[in-house]
């Protein structure tokens, strides 16, 4: 090689050095007059993760109570249109009566009935009229049509507005400062689970109470799979005073009450419900006291046609349909949220809706199942957790 080729492919390395070296201080510079460390970074990364949850629970559950009020309207709405038609068919009646009375030809019969309908005022005949709708669906076709434009509304809202957020607080800053964080995505991702393998690390061993089981439920001898196909098999929970009297139900034997817990079943036929509860629930009654779901007592995830959520005999329908069987149940005890999840692979999990409560006792994994369906507790690997 001569020696002005060697000499001007050095002069091209010390510049390459420069400027790696001017990149590297540059860089170092910007980290230094951040004025944090990597731990004050991830303390702040925790707190607006968690401020930003509450806010968004609480547009949730905001929604979710005007959905009550809308369902309470639908509801005055059904009663007006019956009472109009009920209203409709009392006029039918007394313009009979009116048009026989006129045609009678008994002086008597005259009387006895003009008794009766001499009371009546023009008021009276016409006033029911203007209660009759003219058309008793187009209340109902209206608050389809409102609720629908404000649905649009709202996602394009959500939209935009998450676009704008993830562009100014996202996009942008990655833009300044190079596209170096100082933080990697697993250290910013410790905290909050969004992939399996991240759920899986608070998973939790789950067993079936067979003494809570209703006597149509068979119980697996490892008492991690429940059945409901041969009546009056589970001898144990016939001899049970705690066994659920009359509904197709059974709790687990272990209290949730950790930070958090993690868990997956297996669901085989077309209706389950995947529940929580509280220990002391009502178990004998027929009415909703001991159906999950439907007290103070229990939440739950009804698996039928569509997914739904249930509390208080208060139910939301979810968009999704059911199209795997297994189903994730996360839940944070201490900051009172529940989550669940359809799971289709090792690490492909569909989120299917979150609740905010106030849990105040441990809670009780429970199944109800109806006939040729089963539900078996998912044997997590022991490597992930």
């Amino acid at each position: 090689m001569c020696v002005s080729l060697q000499h001007t492919l050095k002069r091209e390395l010390n510049n390459m050095q420069t400027k790696s070296k001017q990149i590297l201080q540059k860089e170092e510079n910007k980290l230094k007059h951040m004025g944090k460390t990597l731990e004050q970074i991830q303390e702040e990364g925790r707190e607006t993760k968690d401020y930003c949850e509450s806010v968004l629970v609480g547009v949730i559950d905001c929604l979710q109570r005007h959905y009550m009020l809308v369902r309470e309207l639908i509801r005055d709405q059904e009663a007006q249109a019956q009472s109009s038609l009920q209203t409709l068919e009392e006029l039918k009646e007394r313009d009979v009566e009116l048009h026989q009375l006129a045609e009678t030809d008994n002086d008597v019969h005259f009387l006895q009935k003009w008794s009766s309908l001499r009371c009546l005022t023009d008021e009276d005949l016409l006033y029911p009229l203007q209660e009759v709708s003219e058309d008793p669906l187009l209340p109902f076709e209206l608050t389809k049509r409102a609720v629908e434009q404000l649905g649009e509304q709202l996602q394009d809202i959500c939209d935009k507005e998450f676009a704008s957020i993830h562009h100014r607080a996202g996009g942008e800053e990655q833009q300044q400062s190079g596209g170096v964080s100082g933080v990697t995505n697993t250290e910013q991702n410790m905290e909050e689970p969004e992939t399996r393998a991240d759920f899986l690390q608070y998973a939790c061993r789950l067993s079936l109470d067979r003494t809570t089981a209703h006597e149509d439920l068979t119980i697996s001898a490892e008492d991690t799979e429940v059945r409901l196909n041969s009546p009056k098999m589970n001898d144990l929970g016939l001899r049970s005073p705690d066994r659920f009297f009359h509904r197709m139900q059974v709790l687990c034997k272990e209290g949730l009450d950790a930070d958090r817990c993690y868990y997956e079943v297996e669901v085989e036929g077309d209706k389950a419900e995947i529940a929580l509860a509280y220990r002391g629930m009502n178990r004998k009654t027929r009415t909703h006291l001991s159906a999950f779901g439907a007290n103070a007592c229990s939440w739950s995830l009804d698996r039928f046609s569509k997914y739904s959520v249930s509390h208080k005999a208060e139910s939301v329908e979810l968009t999704s349909s059911p199209s795997h069987g297994r189903i994730g149940v996360y839940l944070k005890f201490k900051e009172g949220t529940l989550a669940f999840y359809e799971v289709s692979g090792s690490d492909s999990m569909l989120f299917l809706y979150k609740l905010q409560a106030t849990f105040t006792e441990p809670l009780y994994p429970g199944f109800w199942l109806e006939k040729g369906c089963c539900i078996r507790i998912c044997d997590l690997p022991e490597r992930d957790r």
